[in-house]
């Protein structure tokens, strides 16, 4: 089976077939960098490092490139209520998505261009459009994209133009048609000089739709192959993208893809609502792999409801993913989840528009079969399935043992050492109590352990440990 997607232009699931053959080129909608992400902002990017890499474990050379929007109304008016540079806000937000995409274990992009880096371009682009009759100047630094002038405008979803509701502010403007969105914003008063760039048609800064259009050609060519975002991204913003890149004569992408929101109680979690869930927030609370399970165990098209049991249910599965991982590489020693064979169901799975609920119940079918085998003392068994378990949580960004979750992570791992070297004393002395039949002193080293945080599991091959669970109460959701 060929992997297979839910197109949202043609409303249906399509066998993907790539520009070029072995490559694929990747546009996903990144952040705006008005404030710090909270946990529905990262779901769109967790959704699609998923299908990045499981394009790359199936052969596919990818190219991906995240954009960053900074430069908007909403960073000028933030920045300015903060009394600071608009251009160091920015910054600054930038920073704390970056950190939250280290965190949940996302693979960096291919290329992570800056609007701002990349007004050239949008002239360039907004020029064309008006040579070919597509856009209008409309004042001093107003520049309009001629709606009426694309007969197939809202086809990607599925709109007349008629229907369409108005801009309200329409009146107010130069614009021709209600309708018309803005390629080029003209300078308002007040607003700081370096905010806006000279061009022919005066001085502003770019809409938001002209950016995507300009920087996915800058990077992907005329046509490629996949542009992904949010749900909330297909009207206006992709609507819009789509119409000013084919206007120009550019075939631009061939399949859209959008996730499903995070929501509350039904509702799109969202700043204005008041119930975003800052990712630094959780982040000091819940462990990182707990929080990327959570976010990658629902299928990327479906809505992922935030309740009180969400991370609850996250941590006690990923506690039986790492515990397995652990003890069976204890057991038979490491393998390498790169060269293991991925089984054919979990493949089904990612192959039918990235199914990751159906491919995670293949993951627990093996994670079953590898308690039992290494119950059994069969290490043969136990190594075959711990290579399967590790290769198929590894495409999913989740393999305990992997460089970002495992232990050993990084080149300076001197307090899991030391930490380890403590709490292994401490169990060896735990080991010489029972054996003298001191059950009292063995019983209050594993309490002092886990008063610690310490969890002691007892087993044939002796005692082991791990960080245990947290409990989550209500004022952590």
């Amino acid at each position: 089976m060929s992997l297979r997607l839910f197109d949202t232009a043609t409303r249906e699931v399509r066998d993907f077939v790539p520009v070029v053959p072995g490559q694929v080129g990747i546009y996903l909608c990144g952040a705006t960098v008005q404030a710090p992400p909270h946990i529905g902002h990262v779901r769109s990017v967790v959704a699609f490092d998923v299908l990045v890499r499981w394009l790359r474990r199936t052969g596919y050379q990818v190219t991906m490139v995240r954009n960053v929007t900074d430069v908007d109304d909403k960073i000028l008016n933030r920045s300015a209520e903060a009394g600071r540079p608009w251009w160091a806000w920015a910054m600054e937000n930038e920073r704390a998505f970056t950190t939250a995409y280290d965190a949940l274990g996302v693979l960096p992009p291919t290329y992570e261009p800056r609007a701002t880096g990349h007004v050239p371009a949008m002239v360039d682009l907004m020029q064309r459009l008006v040579e070919r009759g597509h856009a209008y100047p409309a004042g001093p630094g107003d520049v309009y994209f001629d709606v009426r002038s694309w007969p197939e405008y809202g086809s990607l979803t599925s709109q007349r133009i008629d229907d369409m509701a108005p801009d309200t502010a329409a009146a107010e403007s130069d614009k021709r048609d209600p309708h018309d969105f803005a390629l080029w914003k003209a300078a308002k008063p007040g607003e700081p000089e370096n905010a806006s760039w000279e061009t022919p048609f005066g001085r502003g800064r770019p809409g938001w739709h002209l950016e995507c259009s300009a920087m996915a050609h800058r990077y992907l060519g005329d046509t490629f192959d996949i542009h992904g975002g949010g749900l909330d991204l297909r009207f206006p913003h992709h609507e819009n993208e789509q119409a000013q890149s084919r206007a120009a004569g550019y075939g631009f992408a061939r399949y859209w893809l959008h996730n499903g929101w995070v929501t509350q109680s039904g509702a799109k979690m969202s700043k204005s609502l008041g119930n975003g869930l800052l990712v630094s927030s959780l982040l000091e609370t819940v462990r990182p792999a707990v929080l990327r399970y959570a976010l990658t165990a629902v299928q990327y098209r479906s809505m992922l409801e935030w309740t009180e049991d969400t991370l609850t249910e996250s941590e006690a599965t990923w506690d039986r993913l790492s515990g397995f991982v652990t003890r069976a590489g204890e057991r038979v020693g490491a393998v390498d989840p790169a060269a293991a064979t991925i089984p054919d169901d979990f493949a089904a799975a990612l192959d039918d528009d990235l199914n990751v609920p159906a491919a995670l119940a293949v993951v627990h079918e093996h994670l079953r079969a590898g308690n039992t085998a290494l119950s059994a003392g069969d290490d043969p068994s136990t190594r075959t399935e711990l290579a399967a378990v590790r290769a198929m949580l590894d495409v999913l960004g989740l393999d305990p043992a992997g460089e970002q979750w495992g232990r050993s992570a990084g080149s300076d791992d001197r307090t899991a050492t030391a930490l380890d070297a403590v709490v292994r004393a401490e169990l060896d002395a735990r080991t010489a109590a029972r054996a003298a039949k001191d059950w009292a002193t063995a019983d209050a080293i594993r309490d002092r352990l886990t008063a610690a945080g310490i969890a002691v599991e007892d087993s044939s091959t002796g005692a082991r440990w791990t960080l245990a669970a947290r409990n989550t109460t209500d004022e952590d959701i």
